[in-house]
């Protein structure tokens, strides 16, 4: 199952999981409190009972220890019938005797009530955990059936999408081979038209790549690599390319747990923007600091850094789906990128979990 695939198993899951989860702590909740007023009821009626007893003088044998009892007169008082008193220790009610405002008060302790209550505690909370057991169980099934036909589209998507891409090396390494040519015959050095083609095969090809990287995202082979190597690599490249910007590395040995392609395809991306969008003659400065790499520029800044990682956002200043790819390789490797941003210049910092 792949990530994304995960993560809108997840979702249904724990939507299905919870909704039934409160649905069940509620009724259970609902079904203790009608319980507990149930046995409080009990509690009165036996008082009741016990105070019959004695009223007619019966035999108070047959009653459990816990029950206790005394005559109050209460001369200038009248107490509602219907009284029962719950104290954190025991149950009481007063009990008329007689017109001459005798009462009967009868006790009984409350440690039985509360051993009535943890056992229902227990009982309830005893069914909760089966049925959330199997409730989980359904959702889990739920899930995997809702996700069976989202996963057999996404399954011939990436095949289509391997196969396309897989199409396009032949067109793609032709139409590169074919300009390097053409980049050696002089008239064409300094003809407008033949630039602007040569930029747009750059993208084609720089896009190219992005897409089959992006590909292999699920599937990342993750090593212990000296990440300098790489940089040097993709600022030889992007040397070749843009002549005009001074290119300034300060990084002889970093060693991180990465996916060398995805890692090189990151630098690709954020070092080929940094030299688009820099200002004429401007530099490129790649260094290692505080486990993180950075990537500073003389560019004049970029415009709503935060909507840079947007998938197709563009502006004068940024690279559309590029920086999104970035994102989401930086994400397949633990990666985090902090961007700072200012009118002299742009530093992205790609930060490395340790």
């Amino acid at each position: 199952m792949q990530k994304h695939e995960k993560k809108a198993f997840l979702k249904f899951f724990i939507t299905y999981f919870i909704s039934v989860a409160i649905l069940i702590l509620a009724v259970g909740y609902v079904y203790f409190s009608q319980m507990r007023d149930t046995y409080l009821k009990s509690e009165e009626f036996s008082l009741i009972e016990y105070a019959r007893h004695i009223k007619m003088g019966g035999s108070l044998v047959n009653y459990k220890a816990g029950y206790r009892h005394l005559f109050k007169k209460l001369p200038n008082e009248h107490i509602d019938i219907r009284n029962f008193t719950v104290s954190p220790t025991e149950f009481s009610k007063y009990i008329p005797m007689n017109r001459n405002l005798d009462y009967l008060v009868v006790y009984k302790d409350k440690k039985y009530f509360l051993n009535k209550l943890w056992y229902l505690k227990q009982n309830i909370l005893l069914i909760q955990l089966l049925l959330l057991l199997v409730f989980a169980l359904i959702s889990y099934k739920l899930a995997k059936n809702a996700l069976k036909p989202l996963e057999e589209s996404l399954v011939k998507l990436d095949k289509f999408a391997k196969d396309l891409i897989h199409d396009l090396n032949t067109p793609v390494t032709s139409i590169k081979l074919n300009m390097s040519i053409l980049k050696k015959i002089p008239e064409l050095q300094k003809n407008n038209a033949f630039s602007r083609v040569q930029a747009s095969v750059q993208n084609i090809s720089e896009l190219h790549e992005n897409l089959i990287i992006l590909l292999e995202e699920e599937t990342f082979q993750m090593q212990e690599i000296n990440v300098c190597e790489i940089i040097h690599e993709v600022v030889e490249t992007q040397k070749s390319i843009y002549k005009e910007i001074k290119f300034i590395e300060e990084c002889t040995s970093f060693t991180v747990k990465i996916n060398s392609s995805a890692m090189k395809q990151i630098l690709q991306n954020i070092i080929s923007n940094a030299c688009k969008y820099n200002s004429q003659k401007g530099f490129v400065k790649i260094y290692i600091q505080d486990n993180s790499i950075y990537i500073e520029d003389s560019g004049h800044g970029i415009i709503e850094v935060e909507k840079i990682f947007e998938r197709l956002y563009s502006a004068e200043h940024s690279s559309g789906i590029g920086l999104d790819i970035v994102k989401r390789l930086a994400d397949a490797m633990n990666m985090t990128i902090d961007v700072k941003t200012s009118t002299k210049g742009s530093i992205f910092i790609l930060k490395f979990s340790r």
